[in-house]
C-alpha cells in the first residue's frame, strides 16, 4: 500500500519574513519608480503608500485562511475551496503564469543594471539571466529549507545595501522637490499606484508554501503583516530619497534610477553597493517567484486538476520536482524568447484580478457552513474585503486596455481547460455556493413566514364554468375552504355563464333552472362547512375574459380552478387554464381530485429551488385541516454532503414554520420517491415560467389526488434568479 507523502515544515519566521520582502524588494523598487514618476512626478511616494495600503485587504484575507488551510497551493487553494473549482482553476493556472512571468521579468529586469557596471552585450546579459534562472530551478530542486536559507543571506545583504542607501541620502533630501507631488491631481497618483501596485503582489507569495511552514498558525499572519509594514515603509524611504537627491527629469530617463540617486550621495562606493544589492534583489525575486510558482501546479495536481505526475514528490530531496521543473522551464523559455516587461504587465492585472476574488473567498467561507476555523481572523470583517474587492476592480481600470484584455485571455485558458480536463475528474463546489444556497434559502424562509402568516381578509376564489356538476364544485370549495380557514377568510364561488355573441347579455340574466340548481347547491355546501362562502353568477360572451377581468378587479389572494386534461387539443391549441394563468396576476391553484377518501399524507416536491413560499402556504393549510402529515421532497440528482447538508437544513427551516408534523425526503438518483408510494393521498407541485411541463408530468404520473400551485409574480425570481436557484439547488 503507497503511503501519501507529506512536505517537511521547516521554514521558520525568518525564512517567511526573507520569502515574502524577498518576493516585493525587485523590480518594483529598482526599475518600476522611473516610468511611475513620468505619470505623477514626485507624487510617486504617495502611491507607493497607497498601493501598501490597498494591499492590506488580501494581506489579512489570504493570513486567515491560511492559518485555516495551511497547504501548499495558496490562492489556489484558498479560491478553489472558497469559490469552486471554476474559479481555482482560474487562479492556479493564472497565478502560475503570473509568477513565472515576474520571475522572467526580475532576472532580465537587472540588465540594465549589468549593462552599466560590466558594459556587455545583450546576448551575454541574456545568457547570464537563463544560467541564474537554472541555478535557482536546481537550488529549488534540492529542498525548501535550502531556498529559505539562501533567501535569507540575499534579503539580508540586500536589505543592508537598501539601509545605508536611506540613512546617506536622507541628509541630502531637497524637501522642495516634493512641492509638486500633487500637480499630477489625484488621477495621476491613482494612476501610478495601479503601476506599482505589483510592487507588493509578492507580499502574499509565502502562503503557497504554507504546507512547509512551521508553526503556520503564528508565523504566517506575522511573516505577511510585518513584511508589507516594512517594505511599504522602506519603499516610501527610499522614493524619498531618490526623488529628493536627484533630478526628476533624470530619474524619468533612466532605465537605473537608483544608481543615478546613489551617485549624488554615496559616490562610487554606494553605486556599486546599488548594483550589488539590485541584482540580488531581481534574483531574490525569481527565486521566491519559482518557489511559490511551483507549488501551484503540484497543489492543483492534487485536486485532479492538473496531471497527477505534477504532485509526485521527489524521494531524494522531499520537493515536487516535475511541478518545479516544469514551472523552471517556462521561465527559460521566458526569458529566451518572450518580451517579458510587456507580458508582466498583463500577468501583474491578473494579480490584482486574483486578490479580488482572495477577498470574495473569505466571505464565502464565513458565510457557508462548511468545515472553517482559522486560528487568526481578519478584523473589520467584511467591511476590509469589500474595500479590498472596490479598490482592487478600481485599479485594474488603471491598467491599460491591453493590461485587461490579457487577464481575459488567461481567464478564458483557465475556464477552457477546466472545462476541458478538471470538470470529467472533480465532483466538487466552493463555499461560496454553500453560502448563497443558505442566503437564497434564508430569504425564501423569510417569504413562506409572510404567506403562512397571512390574515389580511384573505379570500379564496373559486371559478367554476356554468353545467358543472355537484362533485367538482364541491371538490374545489373544500380546497378553497381549507386555504381561507387559517387566515380567517373566506371563499367567494363565481360561475360564469357563456352566452354566445350574438344574443345580448341583457337578455341572459333572467336565473335558468341551471342557475338555481347552482345558488342551493352553494348554499348546502357552505352549511357544511365553518368559512363563509359568498356565491355569485357572471354573463358574458367570453369566460376566459370574464373571469380575467374579474380577478382584476377583486384581487383575491388565490385563485382554485379545475385541472384542465393535457389531451391532444390543449396541446395543439392551447387551454382555457392556460390562458387565464397568463393573464391574471395572483397565486392559482389548479386541483386534480381523484376521490381519496382521506387525506393523511401530504408531499411537496420542489422545482430546482426552493419550494415557493404560495407552495408550502398550500400545503400547511391543507394539511391542517385533515390532521396530515407533510413530506419535503427535494430530487437532488447530484452534489457534495454541503449541498445536502444546507438543503436539509433549510427543510429544517421550513418545518419550524408550518403547524403540522414534516418530514424530509432528500432523494438521490435511485431512491424511491415518497409520492411513488402509498403514504401520499396528496401531491402538491408548482408550475412557473421555467416548467416546461414537469408539474404536469408529475400529477399525470401518480394515483393520488393533485394540486398544482402557480405562484404570482412578485414571488417569482426573474430569470437570472432561476437560473441561479437551478444550480445551486
Amino acid at each position: 500500500m503507497s503511503v501519501p507523502k507529506k512536505l517537511e515544515q521547516d521554514l521558520g519566521l525568518p525564512s517567511v519574513l526573507a520569502i515574502s520582502i524577498g518576493a516585493m524588494i525587485g523590480s518594483g523598487i529598482f526599475i518600476l519608480p522611473a516610468l511611475a514618476v513620468k505619470t505623477a512626478g514626485s507624487g510617486v511616494v504617495i502611491a507607493y503608500v497607497l498601493a501598501g495600503l490597498l494591499v492590506v485587504p488580501a494581506a489579512l484575507s489570504k493570513s486567515e485562511m491560511a492559518t485555516a488551510m495551511p497547504q501548499a497551493g495558496g490562492t489556489y487553494i484558498y479560491i478553489e475551496r472558497g469559490m469552486g473549482p471554476l474559479l481555482g482553476t482560474v487562479a492556479g493556472i493564472g497565478t502560475w503564469f503570473a509568477l513565472s512571468f515576474k520571475g522572467g521579468l526580475a532576472l532580465v529586469g537587472g540588465v540594465p543594471y549589468l549593462l552599466w557596471a560590466f558594459d556587455v552585450p545583450n546576448i551575454v546579459t541574456t545568457a547570464v539571466a537563463l544560467g541564474l534562472a537554472t541555478v535557482l530551478v536546481l537550488v529549488n530542486l534540492i529542498g525548501a529549507k535550502q531556498t529559505g536559507r539562501l533567501q535569507i543571506a540575499i534579503v539580508g545583504v540586500m536589505l543592508a545595501v537598501l539601509s545605508w542607501f536611506v540613512v546617506g541620502g536622507v541628509p541630502a533630501v531637497d524637501g522642495g522637490a516634493f512641492s509638486t507631488a500633487f500637480d499630477s491631481g489625484a488621477g495621476g497618483i491613482f494612476a501610478a499606484t495601479g503601476l506599482v501596485f505589483v510592487s507588493y503582489a509578492g507580499v502574499t507569495k509565502v502562503t503557497s508554501v504554507a504546507e512547509e511552514i512551521e508553526n503556520p498558525e503564528r508565523n504566517i499572519p506575522l511573516g505577511i503583516l510585518g513584511s508589507l509594514a516594512f517594505t511599504t515603509l522602506l519603499y516610501a524611504l527610499i522614493v524619498v530619497v531618490m526623488l529628493g537627491v536627484a533630478d526628476l527629469d533624470a530619474i524619468a530617463g533612466s532605465a537605473t534610477p537608483m544608481i543615478v540617486a546613489a551617485r549624488e550621495t554615496l559616490g562610487t562606493a554606494g553605486v556599486a553597493g546599488v548594483v550589488i544589492a539590485a541584482i540580488l534583489a531581481l534574483v531574490s525575486t525569481a527565486n521566491a517567484g519559482l518557489l511559490s510558482s511551483s507549488r501551484y501546479p503540484f497543489a492543483m495536481s492534487r485536486d485532479d486538476l492538473a496531471p497527477p505526475s505534477l504532485a509526485e514528490i521527489s524521494d531524494r530531496f522531499g520537493t515536487p520536482s516535475r511541478s518545479i521543473l516544469l514551472t523552471g522551464a517556462v521561465l527559460l523559455v521566458l526569458i529566451a524568447f518572450v518580451p517579458i516587461l510587456e507580458i508582466a504587465k498583463l500577468a501583474s492585472a491578473f494579480q490584482i484580478l486574483v486578490f479580488v476574488l482572495v477577498n470574495l473567498a473569505v466571505i464565502s467561507f464565513r458565510r457557508s457552513g462548511v468545515d472553517y476555523e482559522p486560528t487568526f481572523r481578519s478584523p473589520l470583517y467584511p467591511w476590509m474585503q469589500l474595500f479590498g474587492v472596490v479598490t482592487g476592480l478600481a485599479l485594474l481600470t488603471q491598467m491599460g486596455l491591453v493590461a485587461i484584455v490579457g487577464a481575459v485571455v488567461i481567464t478564458l485558458g483557465g475556464v477552457a481547460w477546466f472545462y476541458y480536463y478538471g470538470r470529467p475528474r472533480v465532483d466538487r463546489e466552493g463555499a461560496a455556493a454553500d453560502a448563497v444556497r443558505r442566503e437564497v434559502g434564508r430569504k425564501a424562509v423569510d417569504r413562506t413566514r409572510d404567506a403562512v402568516a397571512q390574515t389580511d381578509d384573505y379570500e379564496a376564489l373559486v371559478a367554476i364554468p356554468e353545467g358543472s356538476n355537484r362533485r367538482t364544485e364541491a371538490g374545489l370549495l373544500s380546497v378553497a375552504a381549507d386555504l381561507a380557514r387559517p387566515h380567517d377568510g373566506h371563499v367567494s364561488v363565481v360561475q360564469f355563464d357563456e352566452v354566445a355573441d350574438q344574443v345580448p347579455l341583457a337578455a341572459a340574466t333572467e336565473k335558468s333552472p341551471t342557475d338555481i340548481e347552482f345558488e342551493d347547491r352553494t348554499d348546502e355546501l357552505a352549511a357544511d362547512g365553518d368559512v363563509p362562502v359568498r356565491a355569485s353568477e357572471i354573463v358574458s360572451h367570453d369566460t376566459c375574459r370574464a373571469l380575467a377581468n374579474y380577478v382584476g378587479e377583486t384581487a383575491p389572494d388565490v385563485l382554485v380552478l379545475e385541472r384542465e386534461p393535457d389531451g391532444l387539443q390543449s396541446r395543439l391549441f392551447g387551454s382555457d387554464v392556460e390562458w387565464i394563468l397568463e393573464h391574471t396576476d395572483c397565486d392559482a391553484v389548479l386541483v386534480e381530485d381523484r376521490n381519496v377518501d382521506a387525506i393523511d399524507g401530504v408531499t411537496v416536491v420542489t422545482d430546482d429551488g426552493p419550494y415557493d413560499p404560495s407552495k408550502i402556504a398550500v400545503a400547511d393549510a391543507i394539511a391542517s385541516a385533515h390532521d396530515a402529515a407533510i413530506t419535503l421532497e427535494f430530487p437532488l440528482d447530484a452534489g457534495t454532503d454541503d449541498r445536502r447538508a444546507t438543503i436539509e437544513r433549510y427543510h429544517d427551516e421550513v418545518a419550524d414554520l408550518v403547524s403540522v408534523p414534516v418530514s424530509t425526503n432528500v432523494v438521490a438518483p435511485g431512491e424511491p420517491t415518497a409520492f411513488e408510494g402509498d403514504e401520499t393521498d396528496l401531491l402538491i407541485v408548482g408550475s412557473g415560467p421555467d416548467d416546461d411541463g414537469l408539474a404536469d408530468g408529475l400529477v399525470d404520473g401518480v394515483d393520488s389526488s393533485a394540486l398544482v400551485v402557480r405562484p404570482r409574480s412578485d414571488e417569482v425570481p426573474g430569470r437570472l434568479g432561476r437560473a441561479i436557484q437551478r444550480r445551486l439547488f
